[in-house]
């Protein structure tokens, strides 16, 4: 049928796959980090030249890589905001990443809008620091000449687009890119013009929100690109989740997000209203402690690493011997508990051994992963199968313990570019006029089987220690 690129622009580097548009194999990749000036203090620049990000997909994709490619889809790094004046120059720096400069602006949004319920409403999220339209504000604040030069938004992939297309009088975007911005609402599918205005001082132009299916247009060389999206909906896509599927992200801190057919209004603003890249939608749960408790635990122990602590942990049984770890280490968003600190309970003399609390401290990230689950699952949203996605799902202690706590099948997939590769299936999509029907993601699937009673008997027990220590933390949120 013909052959397809995938493009994905993340914070620190480009990668591409080239795939055959009918199978989805990857024929050939490239790859090239983005020239950056590290920050002060060693961490990422959150100002950022899109130029750069133009200058590493030039050399990913040397040496002939696109040769034969007929069409090209593009994901970027979400949260992204690149202000341009009107004749399409940028005004300062692209704004990245999860800025704690910009906080101040996001509570001042929140308050300035009349609260959490109303931003829920309005546009299915509640701003905080790294949302577009949060960056806007801090904008209007400490850069107020560049505000008022600002005259159009855009998001990072909406820009390599518009870049790889000549820079046309059309702009587009998508509705995944366009619902993590803090002022397109999924549930409405149209943009909130008075954020914009409430946030930078003054209405901008924003980019023509197209379908999943349509194409962006046709480079002069005759290349077509796809409306392309955001990291997190063409990874969604990449592996092939699908309704009835859930995806259970391990960093630091987790998120859990599930395809679903209608957006979630959720008043609290526990759950982000998010849009997928098929027309569907993606409602997201995100807990601030997840691997950050496996290592604080680890390091407590005088363990080497997280595989020592695996193997330690799998020396125990089930329930710890009654040590619960609720893993509030950094506060917690889901349950909202910001000055929350971790609690570990069930002390006795025979439970006072490593393997327990190794084993308790598995259990608690993951029921702490279950509670953001069961938000959804509150909601209506149906969960058949888990999809573990990190570098900590490869730990046997996950895979042993994941399939009974969530009550589950509990699928890891093995290691490849999921956002390249979804990108790539857009832009398939875009060139036949059909959803392509790629193979899925190489895995392996853990189920619950006998064990799902012991499962649901250590979630109740973690459920009880949390509801002594923090009662009524989930009254305010759907579901738990």
């Amino acid at each position: 049928m013909g052959i397809v690129a995938g493009l994905d622009s993340s914070p620190d580097f480009t990668r591409i796959v080239v795939c055959d548009a009918d199978t989805g194999a990857v024929l050939r990749q490239g790859y090239a980090p983005h020239p950056l000036e590290t920050a002060e203090g060693g961490g990422r620049p959150t100002d950022v030249d899109p130029q750069a990000w133009l200058l590493s997909l030039g050399e990913a994709a040397g040496g002939g890589l696109l040769e034969g490619v007929q069409a090209i889809g593009v994901c970027a790094q979400a949260h992204a905001l690149v202000p341009m004046d009107s004749q399409g120059n940028t005004v300062r720096p692209a704004l990245v990443g999860n800025n704690p400069r910009t906080q101040v602006a996001a509570a001042d949004l929140v308050d300035g809008f009349g609260g959490r319920h109303a931003w829920a409403q309005a546009v299915g999220c509640v701003p905080q620091a790294p949302l577009p339209v949060t960056k806007l504000r801090w904008l209007a604040k400490h850069e107020p000449e560049a505000a008022l030069r600002t005259q159009l938004l855009m998001q990072a992939h909406d820009w390599l687009v518009w870049q790889l297309l000549g820079r046309p009088a059309r702009r587009t975007t998508d509705r995944g890119g366009a619902s993590g911005t803090g002022y397109w609402s999924a549930a409405t599918g149209s943009y909130r013009p008075d954020l914009v205005e409430l946030a930078l001082g003054h209405q901008a132009m924003l980019p023509e929100v197209i379908g999943p299916a349509d194409a962006a247009g046709t480079t002069p060389e005759g290349l077509l690109i796809s409306a392309g999206t955001g990291q997190t909906m063409a990874a969604a896509f990449g592996l092939g989740v699908r309704p009835g599927d859930a995806v259970v992200s391990l960093g630091a801190s987790g998120s859990v997000m599930a395809v679903h057919h209608e957006a979630l209004v959720d008043a609290s603003g526990t759950i982000t209203s998010l849009a997928d890249a098929t027309g569907m939608h993606l409602p997201v749960v995100h807990t601030l402690n997840a691997v950050r408790a496996l290592r604080g635990t680890a390091e407590m122990l005088g363990l080497p690493d997280l595989e020592a602590l695996s193997d330690l942990a799998l020396k125990s049984t089930p329930g710890a011997h009654g040590l619960v770890l609720l893993p509030y280490l950094e506060g917690e968003k889901t349950p909202s508990l910001p000055h929350a600190a971790g609690t570990l309970t069930g002390l006795r003399r025979e439970s006072m051994k490593p393997e327990h609390l190794a084993r308790a401290a598995f259990e608690g990230m993951l029921c702490g992963l279950g509670d953001a689950l069961d938000v959804l699952r509150g909601r209506g949203v149906e969960v058949r199968r888990v999809f573990l996605l990190g570098p900590a799902a490869e730990l046997p202690a996950v895979r042993a313990i994941a399939p009974m706590l969530f009550g589950t099948q509990v699928v890891v997939v093995q290691p490849a570019d999921y956002a390249a590769i979804g990108a790539a299936r857009q832009a398939a999509w875009a060139l036949t006029g059909q959803l392509p029907h790629w193979q899925g993601a190489v895995s392996q699937v853990f189920e619950p089987g006998e064990e799902l009673a012991v499962g649901q008997a250590v979630r109740q027990q973690y459920v009880t220690v949390r509801e002594q220590t923090h009662p009524g933390a989930f009254s305010g949120a759907s579901g738990a």
